[in-house]
């Protein structure tokens, strides 16, 4: 399979339903099976034992402590109504794994948060990803050992939009992720906020493909992650219109790393643009680390148009090997509108503005950003325009 295959013109927009995205069965004609004081569930558990492929399960607000289950239909809709239902792990697991485990088949994951995973073995999850497509959407993952934790089937699929993550826990002896992407065939990640890391990284991912595009990926002053994004088997990667900026206490001076764990698939590219990179370690940063020598030869980082900002070097480890880039320029945190109060702009009098450079459409991708990340979680679309600006922003 060819990278234009695998990642398929216009990637980078606006991350609209892949054809992966609808499963096969048919939808149910039953009304949702509804969740909460006063329905027919008092717990989510007891609606997935009673629910059949295609229902829609709707929890009301409230807190669900200790309602952890497994969703074993191959078509399902869990979704959170009204303010965002809170799912505490509360001491409990499903099959030692996590709050939700998804078994396999294409599943769509709505308007709930997932609080404070534990389990023996030290990697809980608010939600467990084992096979088949799993879209989940503005959802909250405080607290736990993992956010989303996947197995590594490499036909499985997942998507992430409009969610936040935040708060891994406090303990030196662990690696616990934001989120943890196996060796699966692709993940989506858009309109997201990952903050307070603590030894682990914010992104970790495996997958054969990975799309990062239009995220608030800022650890914060509270936070000490490693990495910011790992993706530590190369694979096919796009990297694109997200702030991505490390804390003055991370773990590590590699903001974004590539394929520090060697591969893990035939072939690697990096597409790398539009970002705004940032770095408050006073020592430092290297904002990008591709690793050469682990990497399949040949290994391409496509790189245009990224703001570093911060002491540090953009390409440490790019160089040595094919490289295209142009219109990366570095900036210290003053020339950004107000980066502590998470507004990395370009103010309206800066001379970077417009002075972005035409890009290219390597492998017939059109790497044109069409959205940006909006606060608290979300996008908005980017209309095309003539003259555009280096980084994330174009407002």
């Amino acid at each position: 399979m060819t990278r234009r295959r695998l990642l398929g013109a216009g990637l980078c927009g606006t991350l609209t339903a892949p054809a992966w995205a609808a499963g096969d069965a048919a939808p149910s004609t039953h009304p949702a099976l509804r969740v909460g004081a006063g329905q027919p569930f008092a717990r989510i558990a007891d609606a997935l034992r009673q629910a059949v492929d295609g229902d829609t399960i709707e929890v009301l607000p409230g807190i669900y402590a200790g309602d952890v289950a497994v969703i074993n239909q191959r078509r399902l809709t869990l979704r959170g109504v009204g303010e965002r239902p809170l799912l505490l792990a509360d001491g409990k697991s499903a099959e030692g794994k996590a709050i939700l485990v998804v078994r396999n088949g294409d599943i769509l994951i709505d308007n709930l948060e997932f609080r404070g995973a534990r389990v023996p073995d030290r990697n809980g999850a608010g939600i467990r990803f084992e096979k088949g497509t799993l879209t989940v959407r503005n959802c909250h993952f405080i607290n736990n050992e993992n956010g989303i934790l996947t197995a590594n089937y490499d036909d499985a699929r997942l998507r992430i939009e409009d969610s936040h993550f935040a708060q891994a826990p406090d303990r030196p002896d662990s690696l616990d992720h934001l989120i943890y992407v196996g060796r699966i065939a692709e993940v989506q990640i858009s309109g997201s906020r990952f903050h307070q890391g603590r030894t682990g990284n914010l992104i970790k991912s495996r997958a054969r493909v990975s799309r990062i595009a239009y995220n608030l990926i800022a650890d914060g002053p509270k936070g000490e992650a490693s990495y910011e994004i790992d993706l530590p088997n190369g694979g096919q990667a796009v990297v694109i219109g997200n702030v991505i900026a490390q804390s003055a206490n991370t773990q590590n001076a590699t903001v974004v790393s590539f394929g520090a764990e060697g591969k893990a698939w035939p072939d690697s590219v990096l597409y790398m643009v539009h970002n705004t990179l940032v770095n408050d370690r006073l020592r430092g940063a290297w904002f990008l680390r591709v690793w050469r020598d682990r990497l399949p030869a040949g290994t391409v980082a496509h790189l245009y148009n990224n703001l570093s900002v911060g002491p540090g070097l953009f390409t440490l480890g790019v160089l040595g090997g094919p490289t295209e880039e142009g219109g990366n320029v570095a900036i210290l945190k003053p020339q950004l509108l107000n980066p502590d109060q998470l507004n990395h702009a370009l103010p309206p009098g800066s001379g970077l503005r417009g002075k972005a450079v035409p890009l290219p459409t390597p492998d017939g991708i059109d790497l044109r950003p069409m959205a940006e990340f909006t606060l608290p979680i979300g996008t908005r679309p980017l209309a095309p325009r003539e003259h555009w600006s280096p980084g994330a922003f174009q407002r």
